[in-house]
């Protein structure tokens, strides 16, 4: 489990396809005592690094996280979020995410206004009635909160410190992204469904 208050930025090294899936390998600077098989989810999808002999670290993906996910898009030197799986004991900064990605969606719209901005994404359509006003949504990994929803898009005000602290901050139009709904609203929707 994760909060999605990304913690580090981290870079990618190489993305090497394997016979089935792709081995990705990245820095993961700063993480002090991280253990063998640790789970970090990068960019929102919820990994388990091993040390490379390169000095970085290196995570196996399998063909499911290669279609569901935006990972199979980095470059070498592109820079990721990253965030270390909570402790029971942590604070709760976001919203409980799991690192399982829903789908991807694409930046649209970026209107930027004295610092702030607020960034517009598309996503399948599916998906809508897990969207509302003022919801929580995990945007590759960072937890931001729903605003101006339609059928097929949303907006979310951006404060600095997320665009200083974040890959946000460097994002072009078109650029392709990792969904992951509320686990609340998923859940709801499931029980609804059974009773109709």
């Amino acid at each position: 489990m994760f909060t999605a208050i990304i913690q580090q930025l981290g870079t990618i090294l190489s993305i090497t396809p394997l016979s089935t899936g792709a081995r990705l390998t990245c820095t993961l600077p700063e993480f002090e005592d991280l253990a063998r098989g640790e789970s970090i989810a990068v960019n929102g999808v919820c990994l388990t690094f091993v040390p490379s002999d390169d000095g970085g670290y290196h995570a196996d993906l399998s063909p499911e996280t290669l279609e569901r996910t935006a990972l199979s898009q980095l470059m070498p030197g592109e820079v990721v979020n990253l965030e270390r799986a909570m402790r029971l004991s942590d604070r709760l900064g976001g919203h409980l995410v799991q690192g399982h990605v829903d789908t991807t969606g694409t930046l649209l719209e970026i209107v930027r206004e004295d610092g702030f901005a607020t960034y517009r994404w598309s996503y399948p359509s599916d998906f809508s009635s897990l969207i509302i006003s003022k919801g929580s949504i995990a945007v590759d990994g960072i937890s931001l909160t729903v605003v101006d929803p339609s059928d097929s898009s949303f907006a979310a005000a951006i404060i600095p410190e997320t665009l200083e602290r974040t890959n946000l901050g460097g994002a072009a139009i078109g650029r392709t992204v990792n969904l992951e709904f509320d686990m609340m609203a998923k859940y709801a929707q499931r029980m609804a469904n059974r009773r109709s």
